[in-house]
């Protein structure tokens, strides 16, 4: 008897025999057609997309608004570079952004390709604003793979063999409370972590050598951990004290991902730069640094962008997707989905012990998994073979986190209800498997 190999299959192996190693499988699901929250893969099976393309379609794949105006702009031209020729669809999103995410009384933007893209050009420009060198980040990090934005890059695996890195970067923990404020509440933890950016002017690095610190108001690689309120009013004073500038990197958490264009507005902080892309261009490669106007004028001119900045398809789909997210209130959306993931998740971790934690921000969610329910024992494994067996039943999720041990939800905010609850069935089926005694 004959037994024929799947498309997808086929597809991974062809995969294996060109593609670099060195590329990622988060998951081995294949793709033919897309639309919504779902996923069909080369062998016809539809499959409930809970990654969204790690975070990349918020608007859901292929928004008819938006392939209509990728179709319109790619007819009158696709690229010119806005180096030389400037065009509408650059100056229109520029409009839109500032318009949607003020910093402070006027606002300024630029266009660029990638998130990596994004945080190197506003290291550049805090680094000419303040004429200062170093940069201060945070562990459980993710930057990007770019120089800089992977040396800001918190997790090792992540850089292996990539050095030398940027000279002046420096660390400092991540206020995550679940992992490290055994025995403290809330509060008690944030001071302490408080005094220690503090104690950092005179242990870590000079702040008045301090170009810039950056975080993310919700850590998305790093394991979905929101930063707590306090420490971010307290980082606001600091770097106002010192006159740093306080970049906040959206890239993964932007968009309605948590309710909000950017996770920063649920905090009232408002950043001095900060960073987007992903879900902004639904899938077409497009990123943006926005800022007080007055940092944002200090680069000099040459010193930030490039080729591909800003491409006019990419901005014609940019201003769709936005356009788009307002017409079906999709921050409303991303609240209703988060909280219908939180609902189902904290009722997972009072069941089962394996399951440590249950976090996040509006549909931003994560499931950490641990050992004996003990914080500093993760549970990587469990959590890939979970993620695996979803798969085969037809729900594509990915990890995150340091040691891949937590379960993180990014799935299309346009997603029905109905399929975001069988999605959460099957995802609940799953565990109950493999974590019965």
């Amino acid at each position: 008897m004959i037994i024929e190999q799947s498309k997808s299959k086929e597809l991974i192996e062809r995969r294996k025999n060109v593609v670099a190693n060195g590329v990622g499988v988060f998951n081995t699901a294949t793709a033919r057609e897309a639309k919504g929250a779902i996923i069909i893969d080369e062998d016809g099976r539809e499959l409930i997309d809970f990654a969204g393309g790690i975070g990349v379609v918020n608007a859901g794949h292929c928004p008819e608004p938006v392939v209509a105006a990728i179709k319109a702009q790619a007819e009158k031209y696709i690229h010119t570079s806005f180096n030389v020729v400037t065009y509408e669809p650059y100056i229109e999103l520029c409009e839109k952004l500032t318009e949607i995410l003020p910093h402070g009384n006027r606002t300024k933007a630029m266009i660029v390709s990638t998130g990596a893209e994004a945080v190197e050009n506003a290291i550049k420009i805090a680094r000419q604003a303040t004429g200062r060198q170093a940069v201060l980040c945070y562990t459980g990090a993710f930057h990007g793979r770019t120089m800089m934005a992977m040396t800001l890059t918190s997790k090792i695996k992540y850089k292996l063999g990539c050095g030398p890195f940027a000279p002046e970067v420096y660390r400092l923990p991540f206020p995550n409370f679940y992992r490290y404020g055994e025995g403290m509440s809330l509060n008690e933890y944030v001071n302490v972590e408080l005094k220690r950016l503090k104690e950092s002017a005179h242990n870590v690095v000079d702040p008045n050598n301090l170009a810039a610190i950056i975080i993310e108001p919700i850590q998305g690689e790093g394991g979905f951990n929101p930063v707590p309120q306090k420490y971010l009013e307290g980082l606001r004073a600091f770097c106002d004290e010192y006159g740093i500038v306080l970049i906040m990197d959206e890239v993964q958490s932007g968009f309605a991902r948590t309710g909000k264009w950017a996770s920063w507005q649920h905090y009232n902080v408002t950043p001095d730069i900060s960073t987007y892309a992903k879900s902004l261009g639904s899938g077409m490669p497009i990123a943006a640094v926005l800022g007080k106007a007055e940092l944002m004028d200090a680069a000099q001119p040459g010193t930030i962008g490039g080729t591909y900045i800003g491409n006019p398809v990419c901005c014609a789909a940019a201003l769709a997707t936005i356009q788009y997210m307002k017409d079906i209130n999709l921050n409303q959306r991303g609240v209703e989905v988060g909280k219908i993931i939180e609902e189902r998740f904290n009722k997972l971790k009072n069941k089962h012990s394996e399951i440590g934690d249950s976090r996040g921000m509006g549909a931003m969610m994560g499931l950490e998994f641990v050992i004996d329910n003990d914080p500093r024992r993760p549970n990587g494994e469990l959590c890939d073979a979970i993620i695996k067996a979803c798969a085969d039943d037809g729900l594509i999720l990915i990890s995150a986190g340091t040691f891949k041990n937590i379960i993180r939800v990014l799935c299309p905010l346009v997603i029905t209800n109905e399929q975001l609850n069988t999605g959460l069935d099957i995802l609940e089926k799953q565990i109950e498997k493999f974590t019965e005694k």
